[in-house]
């Protein structure tokens, strides 16, 4: 079997706050492959990390994040409604978690959240601090709006991109190069075919699948062939990686 990366999605989000920086020191404590996260703008146009556009089911705050100033996100507590004892935890920019992430050499997906609210110049702003924390090699940006994949490219073609869906696309490798993506990023449940795994395969297109979360899953995707797992218990990944004798 090919190594399969194990990659913590919102940092290590089924114990710890997700998308905080506590979640995404955790998932490297515990030697993930990679790390997910969410990309979203505040009113005064700084990319902070946070999954839903409104901050009402993880933070202290109520509304969405666009109507807010990065100074205003920052008094509010994205920890407590986890659990009292994560009290304090706070939203991070994507400039802390990339000056976090930028020594750990791990992989770094960042999902722009762009579908539902279309923030002016995200894909342009994202792509500046990749390069500023010199993370071009390291980064993947994804996205369920793939015209803002596209997009993406137009700016750097060397920037890679992974296409999110929940669909099950017939032969989604050639969606993938007609759209000039570098990977496919769909929901598990969408791959029990081994069709699917065969034909990206044959034309090198990589099948990162999301949210893997139960053992049993886990083992029917590593079955597949997929080149990486998206999950929020990526301890439980790794031991079943380790138990498998998969690096």
């Amino acid at each position: 079997m090919k190594k399969v990366l194990n990659i913590a999605h919102r940092g290590f989000s089924g114990i710890y706050p997700e998308n905080t920086m506590l979640a995404f020191r955790k998932a490297v404590e515990i030697q993930c492959d990679g790390v997910e996260t969410d990309v979203q703008l505040t009113k005064d146009c700084i990319p902070v990390l946070c999954h839903d556009e409104t901050l009402d089911r993880t933070t202290t705050g109520k509304g969405f994040i666009k109507d807010y100033t990065y100074k205003e996100l920052s008094k509010l507590d994205a920890g407590i409604k986890r659990d009292r004892k994560f009290k304090s935890c706070r939203i991070p920019t994507l400039d802390e978690f990339l000056d976090f992430a930028k020594d750990k050499n791990i992989l770094i997906n960042i999902e722009l959240k762009n579908s539902i609210i279309q923030y002016p110049s995200l894909e342009e702003i994202v792509i500046d601090r990749i390069y500023k924390y010199k993370m071009e090699n390291n980064c993947i940006l994804s996205s369920f709006n793939h015209y803002s994949m596209v997009r993406c490219k137009k700016i750097d073609n060397r920037i890679k991109t992974g296409l999110l869906y929940s669909e099950i696309l017939y032969r989604p490798e050639k969606y993938a190069e007609y759209v000039g993506a570098d990977a496919l990023h769909p929901d598990f449940s969408t791959l029990y075919h081994d069709n699917i795994i065969k034909g990206t395969t044959e034309k090198g297109i990589p099948i990162n699948v999301y949210t893997v979360n139960e053992e049993k899953d886990m083992i029917s995707m590593i079955n597949l062939g997929v080149n990486g797992i998206i999950t929020n218990y990526h301890d439980k990944l790794k031991r079943i990686l380790s138990i498998l004798h998969l690096p």
